[in-house]
Parts: structure tokens; C-alpha cells; sequence
């Protein structure tokens, strides 16, 4: 199973962008390959539980996000560096918290908007997000 490692990540003003990256650290079937996942970006709040906010289809290569971010967030992958991408856009003070990237047992709009983004094997160290004045 492929194990990621989350970057850049800090605190901006709301209004502000930030652009997360998301690297494969191990793998032991895949080769390494990125290309070969559905990849999944999660949030967690404070005191909150993770939260599935968009995917990548490795397949369609279509991406689903969830209302909240619709419109200011989007997820693209580079396969050549084997490295995925979370824009942020517009962002808000309710962003906020530790985000994640994950490869997914399924990414389908209706996964998405039906909160069932399921990760395969363990979180990586996440990337703190924070926004404030």
C-alpha cells in the first residue's frame, strides 16, 4: 500500500491560497506509481473527526469535491513526479486544520458528496492549514 507525505501547509488571511503537496513516501506493490490510485484529500478540524473533502479518479481522471469547497478548491496530480496536488483557493477560517492526502478504496461523486471516502492503510503526518487575520 502506498504511504504519502503531506507539505505545504501554513497560515494565511482569509481570502488567501495555499497549494498542499502530497508525495508518495512507500510503496510495496505499485512500484511507486501515483498514477495507479485513486487519491483523496481529508481534513481534520479540531476535535473533529477526518473529514473526505475531494478525490481524483485514476481511471476518468475526473475529481470530486464537496459543496463546501466547490468553486475554490481543486486536486490535480502530476504523475511524472509522482506527486499530488490540493489548490485552495479563497480560503476561509472554517478550512482550517490538519489536511491530509490518502489513496481511496472507491472516488465517485457520490462517494464524495455522500461522505464515504474510505483511506487505505495509515495517515501520513498531515500538513497544518491556518486561517486567520
Amino acid at each position: 500500500q502506498l504511504q504519502f507525505v503531506e507539505s505545504g501547509g501554513g497560515l494565511v488571511q482569509p481570502g488567501g491560497s495555499l497549494r498542499l503537496s502530497c508525495s508518495v513516501s512507500r510503496d510495496r506493490f505499485f512500484q511507486d506509481r501515483l498514477e495507479y490510485v485513486d487519491l483523496a484529500w481529508f481534513r481534520r478540524a479540531p476535535e473533529m473527526d477526518h473529514e473526505g473533502i475531494t478525490c481524483m479518479n485514476h481511471m476518468n481522471g475526473n475529481s470530486y469535491l464537496i459543496d463546501s469547497v466547490q468553486g475554490r478548491f481543486s486536486v490535480s496530480r502530476d504523475n511524472a513526479k509522482n506527486t499530488g496536488y490540493l489548490q485552495m483557493n479563497n480560503l476561509k477560517p472554517e478550512d482550517a486544520g490538519i489536511y491530509y492526502c490518502a489513496s481511496v478504496f472507491s472516488c465517485s461523486g457520490a462517494v464524495v458528496a455522500e461522505g464515504r471516502l474510505r483511506p487505505i492503510g495509515r495517515w501520513g503526518p498531515g500538513t497544518e492549514v491556518s486561517v486567520s487575520t
